[in-house]
């Protein structure tokens, strides 16, 4: 079995796809390298629903995320949100962070 990876791929139209594994093992490397993938767009929409595993790592990273694009000004829209992150999200009383953002 290969090492856990997590993928962003670039859609069209501010639309992106988060894919793989997204926990402690992937973040750390993933974040640092957000120069290269953190969009641009007025208003950013990524897919979740291609995501296997989330842990609290992931949550923290996709919070870290909403509070950069806010600070930048601009709009994230999560979509396929899945079971696993909704869980941690309100298991850790920070699911109305992101509430606003869910669809």
């Amino acid at each position: 079995m290969g090492n856990p990876a997590v993928h962003w791929q670039v859609q069209e139209n501010g639309h992106y796809r988060l894919s793989g594994v997204l926990e402690r093992d992937t973040v750390p490397a993933f974040w640092q390298q957000r120069r290269e993938w953190m969009p641009q767009d007025a208003k950013v929409t990524i897919e979740l629903s291609e995501l296997s595993r989330v842990d609290s790592a992931g949550m923290v990273m996709l919070l870290h995320l909403h509070r950069e694009l806010t600070q930048a000004g601009r709009h994230l829209v999560l979509q396929g949100v899945p079971q696993q992150l909704l869980t941690l999200l309100r298991l850790s009383h920070v699911d109305t962070v992101l509430a606003a953002c869910m669809e």
